[in-house]
């Protein structure tokens, strides 16, 4: 029964893992070659709505 709990936690890791890396190469993969001009188009967005915001937190020692 050890044994058969063990070969069940195996493939379930691998199955995950597996699903996990190629969700991740496939989102590459549509970044790169289908996402044209607008790569950083919501990174860009960001910086121009936070210009001229305080930095707030943390400490400068």
């Amino acid at each position: 029964m050890g044994g058969y709990i063990m070969d069940l936690t195996i493939v379930a890791l691998l199955i995950v893992g597996i699903t996990a890396t190629i969700g991740v190469i496939t989102n590459g993969i549509g970044i790169r070659f289908f996402s044209g001009n607008k790569r950083n188009e919501f990174v860009d967005q960001s910086t121009n709505l936070q210009t001229g915001w305080k930095n707030v937190g943390g400490s400068k020692k």
